[in-house]
């Protein structure tokens, strides 16, 4: 069993590393890729092919202190409504360059506060959304639903247009913590909004809770927990909190003597994940957790789990597009990012043309080295005989990186002639670990605590 002195040693306590949502992550993106590019591999999609699409609300009633996500406040509904009418014409766009018989595998709203929207601005979206392509049979349609910004009619619309899965921000429901991180929400608010959301037949509800935040203790974290599984939800994402107040200004706002040290976060961690196991969930890659019959655990047994921007997902299709200021797409070819600043999208989109910004074109070993980090983050191991199958690198190429990254780790990896193994006692490692097939420059990038 490896000791926290081990961990230590090994730097677990003291690395920034990414959390490998993509490869190379955001901060290599550069301006080389614009919305030409974003076109040329919309066009590129085969007739009849399946896609993911993202849209981005980044509007919030109010701003919350421990978020770093791209978001703005808004007091009114007008620039929320100026907004949207942005977005159907970038969906309208997006039409325009689809090629014929494309279906939608997953469609997810997210934000901000996608539920800020009035009914009559969700029941316009949705409609867009509509005329871009049809669900795919077994199409999920998720939304990111806040338990303040929520009633019954904005329910019935979504259900209405085909929510089949809800996903609920919790991040801790202790008192103290809500009012130092600037997130006020009771009990009782959350669990009325999830029961309208199961009246309404929506049976998949997603939740997230956060790990590491001012004044969470052992005690504390277990009664989130026990609250939370009160709930029954489907899955649930154990998030590490990210103080990055250099990038997100409203950090400020937090008093970092408040914080747990890396050590007590890697207990609270461990606290909460016992829990979850101890309820019968499955641990699906290094934070989220899934009923045994969720369509995360289902594809982790059949090794066909993947990882993308918006965490582990069981999604099949090879490209994602993201709609909306700051959203990020993914495609065979690479990355493209929208404009951040709704500023310069929405005067891109009202110009008729995409947003992109900036983004990455696959090159030189990226496409392979990508499959190897996410092998790592999803399954804890790497294939050697899927990897010599279906990516160009020799045998000899990938055991000196197999025997480079076990050298980095006290032999605490497993080498055999199968590829390489994260034993269940190192899996906190496991971003550190990846990183060690990464070979982009991480000194400049701003990553958050490897634990």
């Amino acid at each position: 069993m490896i000791t926290q002195k081990q961990l230590a040693k090994l730097g677990l306590f003291d690395a920034k590393v990414p959390r490998y949502t993509s490869y190379p992550t955001a901060p290599h993106f550069s301006d080389s890729v614009g919305s030409e590019h974003f076109m040329s591999w919309i066009e590129a999609i085969p007739e009849g092919g399946d896609i993911s699409l993202y849209l981005h609300v980044p509007f919030c009633r109010r701003l919350c202190w421990f978020c770093a996500c791209r978001t703005q406040g808004t007091a009114t509904a007008a620039p929320v409504e100026a907004y949207v009418e942005v977005l159907k014409a970038e969906l309208a766009l997006l039409r325009k360059h689809l090629p014929n018989g494309v279906k939608l595998s997953r469609l997810h709203w997210g934000g901000g506060t996608p539920t800020l929207l009035t009914p009559d601005m969700m029941r316009g979206l949705i409609a867009a959304v509509s005329e871009v392509a049809e669900f795919a049979e077994g199409a999920e349609f998720s939304v990111e639903i806040d338990p303040n910004e929520i009633d019954g009619e904005r329910l019935d619309v979504l259900a209405a247009g085909g929510m089949n899965r809800a996903s609920i921000g919790v991040q801790d429901f202790d008192s103290e913590i809500q009012e130092t991180i600037g997130r006020r929400q009771g009990y009782e608010i959350t669990r009325k909004a999830v029961d309208m959301i199961r009246e309404r037949g929506v049976k998949s509800l997603n939740a997230d809770i956060l790990f590491g935040l001012p004044h969470q203790s052992r005690a504390r974290i277990t009664e989130t927990v026990q609250k939370l599984l009160s709930f029954a939800p489907d899955r649930v994402a154990l998030y590490g909190y990210a103080h990055v107040p250099w990038m997100a200004k409203r950090q400020q706002m937090i008093p970092s003597d408040a914080l747990p040290t890396p050590q007590e976060r890697l207990d609270l961690f461990d606290t909460a994940r016992r829990l979850f196991m101890w309820d019968g969930y499955a641990e699906i890659g290094i934070d989220h957790f899934a009923t045994p019959e969720d369509g995360l655990a289902v594809a982790q047994k059949a090794g066909k789990l993947r990882r993308n921007f918006q965490g582990y997902t069981d999604d099949t299709s090879d490209v994602l597009v993201g709609l909306g200021a700051s959203s990020i797409s993914k495609f065979p070819q690479g990355f493209a990012q929208n404009a951040s600043a709704t500023s310069k999208y929405t005067a891109a989109v009202r110009d008729g043309r995409f947003a992109v910004a900036r983004g990455h074109a696959f090159k030189g070993d990226d496409v392979l080295r990508s499959r190897l980090i996410e092998a790592l983050m999803c399954d804890f191991r790497i294939d050697r005989a899927e990897i010599l199958k279906d990516y160009d690198v020799t045998e000899e190429a990938l055991d000196g990186m197999f025997r480079t990254a076990a050298g980095d780790f006290d032999g605490l990896l497993q080498v055999t002639e199968d590829g390489l193994f994260i034993p269940p006692e190192a899996r906190p490692l496991t971003r550190m670990i990846a990183r060690s097939f990464d070979a982009y420059d991480l000194s400049k990038a701003g990553h958050s605590s490897a634990i």
